[in-house]
């Protein structure tokens, strides 16, 4: 985590006022979202803002933090990478608007306008800036009822932000570019971030007299803080309550750091949850960590999708876990690898053993090394400790999978389901051809290939005659000449 954390404060209006305390339900918030940049230091085709950071893009976290304000309209901003960012997000409510071509911050927001309503209040984020708090954007939202709010940040280096610049009162009155700072704007400390809200109505107005006749020859959205300050409009700053909730992502070495900054923060709040960790810097979660009290995780785990893990659970070390829901007291060894699957009371997994969508296991049930289970139930107390393949089954309770069994659940176009009622014994190296059911009681002997169905309570048996072959020679190595 980033050297000292920052707190969330409000800045004081001249009159003393502070910008977040309102007693009046808050304006409708529409949001805009820049997403355009093509990110050449990141050297991929793909665009920027879908890289994925802790399973989600970039793009997607900030959709998220947006979504949780019930904003009436959403748009994007897109340019480089065509319709690969509009497609990433088919279905959803958004707007997609492109920027063809990018002449700066300003006429991003130009374009997304068509796609805003004229009334309310817009917010501006950055669609790679994908650790901001929902949060902190109300508060942001909330100071920006009847002013411009921006988003600012303290930091040791501010080399390469645009500076937030005050008068003698504390009002802020300009932000002004690091390559158009002199050297006394330089010593500036607090930046800008770029996230801002403001009342729409200001936003279109301001917009339509931006200029381009700055180093970079672009269009800033942070011109619109001097026309407010020239006519005299409240400008209200908000802080984050971390730094590391405005840091964006321009090269992949930025997303790794992220990805380990975001991934402690899981690891803990997992902690002060009650979970334990091994090390809390060797754990992944890319989805929904759902833990109850005393779980404990061993290193190099990876969750993926909504994992849900009852109290007392054991996860060993170096084991992914997607979309998967573990019951109290159950044990998954290391390197197993559980997906889509229901893992029961008290039950024991792995090691490498490999859990597929549709897997359902009932309390104590066993499942050992190099076992892989796919659609299937396995009841109470049932066993498959050792190198077997389970598909498309209904096992009852207490049945025991000999090592070697195989469910033959495909013949090439069609999937047929084998049911195994309680109480059987399967010995070691058994096929069973479905579809084939096996009765309660049953015993299949070692080496069986089951193409019918064994009735209840008997030994059922198929193999070859055994043979003797006397005078049998193995093969020599024949000598090269």
């Amino acid at each position: 985590a980033p050297a000292g954390r920052l707190h969330w404060h409000a800045t004081c209006c001249p009159d003393g006022h502070v910008a977040t305390l309102h007693d009046r339900p808050m304006t409708a918030v529409q949001v805009a979202i820049l997403a355009a940049g093509k990110g050449t230091r990141m050297k991929s085709a793909l665009p920027k803002v879908l890289h994925r950071l802790a399973g989600k893009s970039l793009l997607g976290h900030v959709v998220d933090a947006a979504e949780a304000l019930a904003p009436p309209r959403i748009a994007v901003v897109y340019g480089h990478g065509g319709e690969a960012v509009p497609n990433a997000f088919a279905g959803s409510r958004m707007s997609f608007v492109i920027q063809e071509p990018q002449l700066g911050t300003g006429h991003a927001v130009q374009q997304a306008l068509p796609a805003l309503a004229e009334d309310g209040i817009t917010l501006v984020l950055y669609g790679d800036v994908p650790l901001i708090a929902a949060d902190t954007l109300e508060k942001v939202c909330a100071a920006a009822e009847d002013a411009l709010c921006v988003l600012t940040v303290d930091l040791a280096d501010p080399t390469g932000y645009g500076r937030i610049v005050r008068d003698a009162k504390g009002n802020v009155t300009a932000i002004v570019e690091q390559k158009d700072a002199d050297e006394a704007t330089k010593t500036i400390r607090e930046i800008n971030t770029g996230i801002i809200a403001l009342p729409s109505q200001w936003l279109r107005g301001w917009l339509a007299q931006l200029r381009n006749d700055n180093a970079q020859g672009e269009y800033y959205l942070t011109d619109i803080i001097g026309m407010a300050a020239a006519e005299g409009k409240t400008i209200r700053t908000v802080q984050p309550h971390t730094e590391w909730e405005v840091m964006g992502v321009n090269s992949r070495d930025q997303l790794a750091q992220l990805e380990r900054v975001h991934q402690r923060a899981i690891a803990d709040a997992l902690m002060k949850a009650g979970v334990t960790l091994a090390d809390p810097a060797r754990i992944d979660v890319r989805g929904t960590l759902d833990c109850a009290p005393d779980v404990t995780i061993d290193v190099g785990c990876v969750f993926e999708g909504l994992v849900r893990i009852g109290s007392g659970a054991e996860i060993g070390p170096y084991c992914v876990i997607k979309d998967t829901e573990i019951a109290a007291g159950a044990r998954i060894a290391a390197y197993s690898h559980c997906e889509g699957a229901k893992v029961g009371a008290s039950a024991k997994i792995g090691p490498f053993a490999r859990l597929r969508p549709g897997a359902d296991l009932a309390e104590d049930v066993h499942v050992g090394n190099f076992v892989e289970i796919k659609a299937a139930t396995l009841g109470t107390g049932s066993k498959a400790n050792h190198l077997a393949y389970i598909g498309d089954a209904e096992i009852g309770r207490n049945v025991n999978v000999g090592a070697g069994t195989i469910t033959c659940n495909y013949d090439g176009a069609n999937k047929f389901k084998t049911i195994i009622e309680d109480d059987v014994f399967i010995g070691s190296d058994t096929q069973l051809v479905a579809p084939v059911r096996v009765g309660r009681g049953a015993t299949l002997g070692a080496g069986t290939t089951l193409t019918k169905d064994a009735p209840p309570g008997e030994l059922t048996i198929s193999r070859a005659k055994q043979l003797t072959i006397s005078g049998w020679k193995r093969p020599v190595k024949v000598a090269k000449k």
